[in-house]
C-alpha cells in the first residue's frame, strides 16, 4: 500500500469514527484517543479529528437581524409527545403572506444554531419556516452538542416522533400559512422526514430527507408526497438501506428524485464542520428550494 493511499484511509477512518461519535456509538474521549493512534502524513490525526468538531460561529449564513425575515421562538401544544409543549424556532418572510411553510428538522442533538440558520435560509426563500427542538422538554438545547446528543438519546424517541409530528401539524395550520406543508432535515431529521411523510399522507406536499435512514417497508405506500432524496457518497450505514427503499418506493408508485453527492461524508451540508462540501451542499440546498417552490407554489 502506498503512502498516498494509506493516508486517505485514515482519513476516512477519522470521518467514520466521528460518525461514530456524532451517532453515539463512542464518546468524545474515545473519538479523540483512536482518532489520534491513527497517522496522516507521518504524523497524529489528533488535529484532523479536534477540527472536525462543530465551530457554529461558521454555521451563521442569514443574520438573525437580516431584514427579510422575522424570526421568533413560539410554543405550541404537543399531546402524546414528551411534555405536552413544544418550542421551535419561526421564520418568517417580509411581507403579508400567506406562504408555503417548511418544517426543518434537527440532528440527533437538538435545535442547535445551524438548524437555526437552515430555517432562516428556507425563510429568505419566501417559505414560514419551524425548526421544532425536540429537547425543549428537558429543557432546550443546552449549547453543546454533547450534552444535546446526550438529552436527545434519553428521550422516548416515539414521543419525540410526535412532538414532530405537532410541530408539522402546528406550522401547516398556521394564520400565515397558504396550507401547503414541505418537511425536510438532517441525519435523525432525515430519517423523521421519510417518517412524516409516510405518517401524514397526503398532508405533506414535499419531503426532502438529507442522509436519513429509510421509512419502514410497510409503511412505503403511505407515503404520497414526492421525494427528493440527497445523500452523502461515503455513508456506508445509511446508503445500504437505499436499495431496499428504492424497490418500496417503485412498487408504490411514489415519485422520487434521489442524488449521491460524490466525495462527501455524512453530515455534508453542515457548514460547522470540515465535513463541510461547500460545492455539494450548495447544489443540494438549490435542489431543495427548487423542489419546493415547484410542490408547494
Amino acid at each position: 500500500m502506498t503512502e498516498r493511499s494509506s493516508d486517505r484511509e485514515s482519513e476516512q477512518r477519522v470521518f467514520d469514527l466521528y460518525d461514530d461519535y456524532c451517532h453515539g456509538r463512542i464518546d468524545r474521549r474515545d473519538f479523540l484517543v483512536r482518532a489520534g493512534a491513527l497517522t496522516i502524513g507521518g504524523v497524529s490525526a489528533l488535529t484532523m479529528a479536534q477540527a472536525l468538531l462543530p465551530r457554529y460561529a461558521r454555521a451563521q449564513t442569514i443574520s438573525f437581524t437580516d431584514p427579510r425575515i422575522k424570526g421568533t421562538y413560539v410554543t405550541y401544544p404537543s399531546p402524546g409527545g414528551n411534555s405536552g409543549t413544544m418550542r421551535g424556532y419561526l421564520v418568517q418572510p417580509s411581507g403579508p403572506g400567506p406562504f408555503p411553510v417548511v418544517l426543518v428538522i434537527h440532528e440527533n442533538r437538538g435545535l442547535n444554531p445551524y438548524i437555526e440558520d437552515v430555517a432562516r435560509r428556507a425563510a429568505v426563500e419566501g417559505f414560514l419556516a419551524l425548526a421544532p427542538d425536540g429537547l425543549f422538554p428537558v429543557g432546550g438545547y443546552p449549547g453543546n452538542d454533547d450534552d444535546g446528543r446526550t438529552l436527545q438519546a434519553k428521550l422516548d424517541q416515539a414521543k419525540l416522533r410526535t412532538d414532530m409530528l405537532n410541530g408539522a401539524k402546528f406550522l401547516k395550520a398556521h394564520k400565515m400559512s397558504t396550507g401547503k406543508l414541505g418537511v425536510t432535515g438532517f441525519c435523525w431529521g432525515g430519517s423523521t422526514t421519510n417518517f412524516l411523510a409516510a405518517e401524514l399522507g397526503a398532508d405533506v406536499k414535499a419531503a426532502v430527507p438529507f442522509y436519513g435512514a429509510a421509512a419502514e417497508t410497510a409503511r412505503v405506500p403511505e407515503i404520497k408526497a414526492p421525494l427528493l432524496i440527497q445523500y452523502a457518497e461515503n455513508d456506508e450505514r445509511i446508503n445500504a438501506m437505499w436499495p431496499a427503499y428504492e424497490a418500496a418506493l417503485k412498487a408504490a408508485g411514489v415519485r422520487y428524485e434521489v442524488y449521491i453527492y460524490p466525495s462527501t461524508q455524512h453530515g455534508f451540508h453542515n457548514n460547522s464542520t470540515p465535513r463541510y462540501h461547500e460545492a455539494s451542499a450548495k447544489l443540494a440546498w438549490e435542489r431543495t428550494i427548487a423542489f419546493f417552490k415547484k410542490h408547494l407554489g
